[in-house]
């Protein structure tokens, strides 16, 4: 009965040792899964990077308890309003929308409200 030759999925060398193994080396295992996870990796990110930038401009605009800033100075500053990574609703049906620790409520004309979440804080 002849044995099957059974060939790296990245590279195409033959592949020696157990039987279900798929890569001839972990180089080529790696090299593989990255250009898998390329688009996926990228994306994540992306929105990683975004979720930061928000953050740091919030914290850098949050003067004391609270502070208010126009929408336009913080798109200004880079703020982009699609990301966040909790929305709360409080009592009133105000939502106030985090990244991270430090969120922001929209207000009317044109300004939002930053606060701080401290129960985030550690002891």
């Amino acid at each position: 009965m002849a044995q099957i030759k059974r060939k790296c999925l990245e590279c195409n060398e033959v592949i020696q040792g157990r039987v279900d193994k798929k890569f001839c080396s972990d180089q080529c295992r790696n090299a593989h899964n990255n250009v898998l996870n390329s688009d996926v990796t990228n994306f994540v990110r992306n929105v990683n990077n975004s979720l930061r930038k928000n953050r740091r401009i919030l914290e850098a605009n949050l003067k004391g308890e609270t502070s208010k800033i126009g929408v336009q100075k913080l798109k200004d500053l880079g703020f982009n309003f699609n990301y966040y990574t909790n929305i709360k609703t409080t009592k009133n049906n105000n939502s106030y929308y985090f990244c991270y620790e430090f969120g922001y409520l929209q207000l009317e004309g044109e300004m939002v409200l930053i606060v701080k979440n401290k129960k985030n804080e550690s002891a």
